[in-house]
């Protein structure tokens, strides 16, 4: 039996555009692939996560029209396609059997999560009635179950109760670091647990790709044999019609189009998550150019080369916006990188304009020392003009912060915070360093060639350069000490008391957590920019502002 997995983007809202395309998809699958079966990834119909679209009647009827219309034609294959389904007063994450030109059967997901990212049980009931899918195609029993349903037993021992020996497995599961080798364990184990004399059900368990706002989708589908073996995962981050055969005497699969993934590094497909999402987050949203300043600093430097990887060096432009601190290096280390890169450069100096806030604010600041409002002043200058040029001359604005200076409020709320995606948010300044490395070494290799991060960016201590000699270090501890307190607090959720305990000093520890607690009001204000680790600040980690608990 032949089946096709469609490792494809199907885009939130474009309800209309999904239902066309997967028309298409389905009639490419039998005709192009021979496939006798073809599977669509959960919510295809809507995309995933559509969110409060979900309470608007015209959606969800909009939604079921979409799927009546693939169903109609549907004819020579069988097809599963996802679709939020409304029953009255209730909505169900739902996946559609279609054949013949019909509805055949539709499966209700059974298990909801409302953990981290996902928010279902705000939008989606569970039947009651449980409820179990098992059709047949070419005598073979297929089962189906969407997404959480693995990660519980109950759902697929009760499919293959009904006799199921393959189970087609649609998902919308979210990338972060470290999970591919999480979800391959389940999969084996989920087998395990149905062996009778040696053989099990076997699983294709297909996942959607693409960025949608802070959620980045890897694809890495697989395939799960019937013994428990663990087919090498499909490439993350690319689109791919998927097409395998499957035995069902041996319950194995044997690939025929399946581009292997060949890099699983922690920065490799960190890199690729970043890049997909942001290319994505443009495009949806109908921006083809960017802009962003570029200091001659770390953080800058690889949005730029994120930037150039996403959209191409043609549809960038960097800004470079020197003030009265900014060194030398600086300026030469951005001209150094776009020339590398091919990438458009303009230089804005920001003296005169930052000059007139001075002088207009002469009268009320008179008497008092110069301080941090005279710091943010100048970020804040460089973020009204880059503002200016993204608004007269079109394109999106990004933004280059990263995951530390989030955390600690080590940004300038309306300076350099400002732009509409953040492509490096989720990463800790130590990670940004290793990313920068990578890029310049096994990435070169697999894109642009050469050192597209200057060595001595990379090299030099970080600053913000809004005052002589300044360092990041002046008012942080060292970048290794403070992203092992964040990692702990943030990600982890540690206490004060429990990173005490591991061997940090108790005076830092107070101010770092201190500075997340303070900075909170800051990140509800940050633009989006995609998730990589466990504990993304946005969606995912949802503190409130106001908030007296101490650790």
């Amino acid at each position: 039996m032949r089946i096709a997995l469609a490792q494809f983007d199907f885009p939130v809202g474009a309800v209309t555009q999904n239902a066309e395309r997967i028309i298409t998809m389905i009639a490419e699958a039998r005709d192009m692939h021979g496939a006798e079966v073809v599977l669509f990834p959960e919510l295809a119909v809507s995309g995933y996560p559509p969110e409060d679209l979900l309470l608007r009647p015209g959606f969800l009827a909009d939604c079921e029209a979409a799927i009546r219309r693939i169903a109609a034609g549907t004819h020579g294959i069988v097809a599963v396609v996802g679709w939020p389904q409304s029953a009255g007063a209730v909505v169900y994450n739902a996946a559609s059997v279609l054949r013949d030109g019909g509805i055949e059967h539709t499966y209700r997901k059974r298990e909801l999560p409302n953990y981290a990212v996902f928010d279902e049980r705000r939008y989606f009931d569970v039947d009651p009635d449980g409820g179990v899918c098992v059709f047949d195609v070419q005598g073979v029993p297929v089962g189906l179950v969407i997404c959480e349903d693995l990660w519980f037993a109950e759902p697929l021992a009760q499919t293959q109760a009904l006799g199921a020996q393959l189970v087609l497995v649609p998902n919308a599961s979210p990338f972060e670091r470290d999970k591919h080798a999480q979800r391959d364990a389940l999969l084996a184990m989920r087998v395990h647990e149905t062996l009778v004399e040696g053989r099990g059900v076997a699983l294709a368990y297909l996942n959607v790709v693409g960025g949608q706002d802070a959620l980045v989708f890897d694809g890495a589908s697989v395939l799960a044999d019937g013994d428990g073996f663990i087919h090498p995962a499909a490439r993350a981050f690319e689109d791919h019609w998927l097409v395998t055969d499957f035995d069902p005497e041996s319950r194995k699969f044997t690939t025929l189009s399946w581009p292997v993934e060949t890099d699983e590094s922690r920065d490799g497909l960190a890199w690729r998550a970043i890049v997909r999402g942001t290319r994505d987050y443009c495009l949806k949203n109908g921006f083809r150019k960017v802009w962003l300043g570029l200091s001659g600093g770390i953080d800058s430097a690889l949005v730029l080369a994120v930037a150039v990887d996403a959209l191409g060096a043609g549809n960038v432009t960097a800004v470079r916006l020197p003030s009265r601190y900014t060194a030398g290096m600086s300026n030469d280390l951005a001209a150094e990188q776009c020339a590398t890169l091919g990438v458009k450069y303009e230089t804005i100096a920001i003296e005169a304009p930052f000059q007139g806030f001075l002088d207009a604010l002469a009268p009320l600041f008179e008497g008092k020392p110069v301080d941090v409002a005279e710091e943010n002043l100048q970020s804040r200058t460089r973020g009204a003009i880059l503002m200016a040029l993204s608004n007269k001359l079109g394109g999106l604005l990004l933004t280059t912060g990263n995951k530390s200076e989030y955390a600690t409020g080590y940004a300038t709320i309306y300076g350099d915070m400002c732009g509409g995606y953040a492509p490096i948010k989720d990463l800790y300044k130590s990670e940004v360093f290793a990313l920068a490395r990578w890029r310049n070494t096994v990435g070169g290799r697999m894109s642009l060639a050469g050192m597209v991060i200057p060595e001595a960016v990379i090299a030099r201590p970080p600053s913000a350069e809004l005052r002589d000699n300044q360092k990041d270090q002046d008012s942080l501890p060292p970048y290794d000490v403070l992203d092992a307190i964040l990692l702990r607090h943030v990600d982890q959720e540690q206490s004060r008391d429990e990173i005490v305990a591991a061997g940090f000093d108790a005076a830092i520890v107070d101010k770092v957590l201190r500075l997340v607690r303070i900075s909170e009001w800051k990140r509800h204000q940050a633009a989006p920019g995609p998730k990589v680790s466990r504990r993304a600040f946005g969606r995912e980690r949802r503190y409130p502002i106001s908030n007296g608990y101490p650790g």
